[in-house]
Protein backbone atom coordinates (compact mmCIF):
# COMPACT_ATOMS: atom_id res chain seq x y z
CA UNK A 1 0.00 0.00 0.00
CA UNK A 2 1.23 3.56 -1.15
CA UNK A 3 0.55 6.52 1.12
CA UNK A 4 0.87 9.11 -1.42
CA UNK A 5 -2.01 11.08 -2.85
CA UNK A 6 -0.51 12.19 -6.33
CA UNK A 7 -2.08 11.91 -9.33
CA UNK A 8 -5.60 10.27 -7.16
CA UNK A 9 -8.70 11.33 -8.67
CA UNK A 10 -10.80 12.94 -6.58
CA UNK A 11 -14.57 11.99 -6.49
CA UNK A 12 -17.07 14.98 -5.37
CA UNK A 13 -18.30 13.93 -1.64
CA UNK A 14 -22.11 12.78 -1.49
CA UNK A 15 -24.50 10.84 0.42
CA UNK A 16 -26.18 8.68 -2.30
CA UNK A 17 -29.74 6.59 -0.26
CA UNK A 18 -30.40 3.30 -1.20
CA UNK A 19 -32.72 2.38 1.27
CA UNK A 20 -34.40 3.54 4.17
CA UNK A 21 -31.48 2.96 6.12
CA UNK A 22 -28.84 2.81 4.15
CA UNK A 23 -26.49 4.84 2.10
CA UNK A 24 -23.06 5.82 0.08
CA UNK A 25 -21.05 8.59 1.23
CA UNK A 26 -19.33 9.01 -1.68
CA UNK A 27 -15.44 9.56 -1.05
CA UNK A 28 -16.17 10.19 2.47
CA UNK A 29 -12.55 8.68 3.38
CA UNK A 30 -10.17 10.00 1.07
CA UNK A 31 -9.40 13.47 3.45
CA UNK A 32 -8.32 10.27 5.73
CA UNK A 33 -6.08 8.41 3.95
CA UNK A 34 -2.54 9.38 5.04
CA UNK A 35 -3.63 8.05 8.42
CA UNK A 36 -5.72 5.38 7.32
CA UNK A 37 -2.60 3.65 5.63
CA UNK A 38 0.20 3.87 7.62
CA UNK A 39 -2.23 2.41 10.56
CA UNK A 40 -3.55 -0.80 8.59
CA UNK A 41 0.40 -1.40 7.82
CA UNK A 42 0.56 -1.55 11.54
CA UNK A 43 -2.57 -4.49 11.99
CA UNK A 44 -1.42 -6.40 9.17
CA UNK A 45 2.29 -6.65 10.17
CA UNK A 46 0.93 -8.17 13.37
CA UNK A 47 -2.11 -10.13 12.08
CA UNK A 48 -1.26 -10.85 8.19
CA UNK A 49 -3.95 -11.40 5.40
CA UNK A 50 -5.33 -14.96 4.93
CA UNK A 51 -7.28 -17.53 3.05
CA UNK A 52 -10.34 -19.07 5.82
CA UNK A 53 -11.62 -22.16 4.74
CA UNK A 54 -15.59 -22.51 5.02
CA UNK A 55 -17.60 -24.28 7.60
CA UNK A 56 -18.38 -26.64 3.24
CA UNK A 57 -14.61 -26.89 3.50
CA UNK A 58 -14.07 -24.23 0.58
CA UNK A 59 -10.99 -22.07 0.48
CA UNK A 60 -12.48 -18.55 0.26
CA UNK A 61 -11.15 -16.39 -2.36
CA UNK A 62 -10.87 -13.38 -0.34
CA UNK A 63 -8.29 -12.78 1.96
CA UNK A 64 -9.13 -11.01 5.16
CA UNK A 65 -7.65 -10.19 8.82
CA UNK A 66 -9.36 -8.22 11.63
CA UNK A 67 -8.29 -5.82 15.01
CA UNK A 68 -10.41 -5.08 17.80
CA UNK A 69 -11.67 -6.40 20.77
CA UNK A 70 -13.21 -9.71 18.45
CA UNK A 71 -11.94 -10.56 14.93
CA UNK A 72 -14.68 -12.66 11.99
CA UNK A 73 -13.24 -15.57 11.88
CA UNK A 74 -14.31 -18.79 9.53
CA UNK A 75 -13.51 -22.80 9.47
CA UNK A 76 -14.81 -26.49 10.00
CA UNK A 77 -16.57 -25.24 12.84
CA UNK A 78 -18.61 -22.24 11.51
CA UNK A 79 -18.44 -18.45 11.36
CA UNK A 80 -18.10 -16.76 14.40
CA UNK A 81 -16.01 -13.81 16.56
CA UNK A 82 -12.92 -14.61 18.78
CA UNK A 83 -10.92 -12.80 20.72
CA UNK A 84 -8.07 -14.18 19.47
CA UNK A 85 -6.05 -14.88 15.97
CA UNK A 86 -6.69 -18.40 15.40
CA UNK A 87 -3.21 -17.78 13.57
CA UNK A 88 -1.10 -16.81 16.16
CA UNK A 89 -3.15 -17.31 19.43
CA UNK A 90 -3.07 -13.75 20.33
CA UNK A 91 -5.29 -11.06 20.68
CA UNK A 92 -6.27 -9.40 17.07
CA UNK A 93 -4.48 -6.08 16.67
CA UNK A 94 -5.79 -3.04 19.06
CA UNK A 95 -8.43 -1.31 16.42
CA UNK A 96 -6.35 2.06 15.23
CA UNK A 97 -8.39 5.09 16.85
CA UNK A 98 -8.51 6.50 13.01
CA UNK A 99 -10.47 3.98 11.93
CA UNK A 100 -13.00 4.45 15.16
CA UNK A 101 -13.14 7.89 14.63
CA UNK A 102 -13.66 7.43 10.92
CA UNK A 103 -16.59 4.95 11.23
CA UNK A 104 -18.07 6.99 13.99
CA UNK A 105 -18.41 10.06 11.80
CA UNK A 106 -19.92 8.29 8.75
CA UNK A 107 -22.57 6.72 10.84
CA UNK A 108 -23.50 9.79 12.35
CA UNK A 109 -23.39 11.06 8.74
CA UNK A 110 -26.56 8.28 7.95
CA UNK A 111 -27.98 9.64 10.84
CA UNK A 112 -26.59 6.52 13.19
CA UNK A 113 -25.54 8.61 16.67
CA UNK A 114 -23.08 6.91 19.47
CA UNK A 115 -21.88 3.73 17.01
CA UNK A 116 -18.58 2.09 19.03
CA UNK A 117 -17.42 -0.35 17.03
CA UNK A 118 -15.75 -3.07 18.67
CA UNK A 119 -14.53 -5.09 15.69
CA UNK A 120 -12.98 -4.51 12.29
CA UNK A 121 -13.04 -6.85 9.43
CA UNK A 122 -10.58 -6.57 6.61
CA UNK A 123 -10.60 -8.18 3.30
CA UNK A 124 -8.37 -8.14 0.49
CA UNK A 125 -9.76 -8.70 -2.97
CA UNK A 126 -7.47 -9.32 -6.28
CA UNK A 127 -8.98 -9.71 -9.63
CA UNK A 128 -11.41 -12.60 -9.54
CA UNK A 129 -12.30 -12.54 -6.22
CA UNK A 130 -15.51 -12.05 -5.01
CA UNK A 131 -17.80 -12.33 -2.20
CA UNK A 132 -21.83 -14.56 -2.25
CA UNK A 133 -24.61 -12.85 -0.76
CA UNK A 134 -25.21 -13.06 2.38
CA UNK A 135 -26.34 -11.57 5.88
CA UNK A 136 -24.11 -10.25 8.63
CA UNK A 137 -25.56 -12.46 11.17
CA UNK A 138 -22.77 -13.25 13.75
CA UNK A 139 -23.18 -9.75 16.24
CA UNK A 140 -24.84 -10.22 18.84
CA UNK A 141 -26.67 -7.05 18.36
CA UNK A 142 -28.61 -5.69 15.33
CA UNK A 143 -29.07 -2.19 16.74
CA UNK A 144 -25.45 -0.57 15.33
CA UNK A 145 -25.06 -0.33 11.80
CA UNK A 146 -22.14 -1.50 9.29
CA UNK A 147 -19.83 0.52 8.38
CA UNK A 148 -17.58 -0.52 5.27
CA UNK A 149 -14.75 1.77 3.62
CA UNK A 150 -13.36 1.28 0.10
CA UNK A 151 -10.37 1.36 -0.89
CA UNK A 152 -8.63 0.53 -3.98
CA UNK A 153 -9.72 -1.06 -7.22
CA UNK A 154 -13.50 -0.30 -7.76
CA UNK A 155 -16.10 -3.11 -6.93
CA UNK A 156 -19.39 -4.04 -8.23
CA UNK A 157 -21.14 -4.50 -4.82
CA UNK A 158 -24.67 -6.21 -4.41
CA UNK A 159 -27.40 -4.79 -2.27
CA UNK A 160 -30.24 -7.08 -2.26
CA UNK A 161 -33.12 -7.36 0.33
CA UNK A 162 -34.37 -9.03 3.16
CA UNK A 163 -35.11 -12.05 1.24
CA UNK A 164 -32.19 -14.30 -0.80
CA UNK A 165 -34.26 -14.06 -3.72
CA UNK A 166 -34.78 -10.76 -3.21
CA UNK A 167 -33.12 -9.32 -6.76
CA UNK A 168 -30.04 -7.55 -5.47
CA UNK A 169 -29.15 -3.58 -6.90
CA UNK A 170 -25.75 -2.98 -8.08
CA UNK A 171 -23.84 -0.27 -6.93
CA UNK A 172 -20.33 0.87 -7.77
CA UNK A 173 -18.09 1.58 -5.02
CA UNK A 174 -14.62 3.22 -5.48
CA UNK A 175 -11.86 4.33 -3.89
CA UNK A 176 -12.65 6.27 -0.90
CA UNK A 177 -16.11 5.70 -0.73
CA UNK A 178 -18.39 4.06 2.61
CA UNK A 179 -21.13 2.50 2.68
CA UNK A 180 -23.33 2.69 5.81
CA UNK A 181 -26.33 0.29 6.72
CA UNK A 182 -28.04 -0.09 9.48
CA UNK A 183 -31.55 -0.38 11.10
CA UNK A 184 -34.90 -1.59 9.21
CA UNK A 185 -31.80 -2.68 6.33
CA UNK A 186 -29.11 -3.94 9.08
CA UNK A 187 -30.12 -7.45 7.64
CA UNK A 188 -30.23 -6.86 4.18
CA UNK A 189 -28.44 -9.50 1.93
CA UNK A 190 -24.90 -8.04 0.12
CA UNK A 191 -21.87 -9.61 -1.72
CA UNK A 192 -19.44 -7.99 -4.04
CA UNK A 193 -18.90 -9.86 -8.04
CA UNK A 194 -15.88 -10.92 -8.90
CA UNK A 195 -12.96 -7.93 -9.09
CA UNK A 196 -11.68 -7.04 -12.53
CA UNK A 197 -8.11 -6.48 -13.79
CA UNK A 198 -6.28 -3.45 -12.79
CA UNK A 199 -4.07 -1.36 -11.01
CA UNK A 200 -4.72 1.33 -8.50
CA UNK A 201 -2.79 4.73 -8.48
CA UNK A 202 -2.50 4.49 -4.73
CA UNK A 203 -3.59 0.73 -3.82
CA UNK A 204 -1.86 -1.05 -6.72
CA UNK A 205 -3.88 -4.23 -8.25
CA UNK A 206 -6.01 -5.17 -5.36
CA UNK A 207 -8.92 -3.95 -2.95
CA UNK A 208 -8.99 -3.32 0.39
CA UNK A 209 -12.24 -3.44 2.23
CA UNK A 210 -12.80 -2.72 6.03
CA UNK A 211 -16.07 -3.17 7.91
CA UNK A 212 -16.45 -1.62 11.10
CA UNK A 213 -19.66 -3.80 13.89
CA UNK A 214 -20.60 -3.83 16.64
CA UNK A 215 -19.79 -7.62 17.51
CA UNK A 216 -19.75 -7.94 21.45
Amino acid sequence: MQSSLFDEPQQPSRRESLGEQTFVLRGFALPWLDDILPALREVLKAAPFRRMETPGGHTMSVALSNCGQFGWSTDARGYRYVSDDPLTGRPWPVLPEVLRTLAREAAAAAGFDDFIPDACLLNRYVPGARMSLHQDRNERDYGAPIVSVSLGLAAMFQLGGLQRSDRPLRVPLLHGDVMVWGGVDRLRFHGVLPLKEGVHPVMGPQRINFTLRKAG
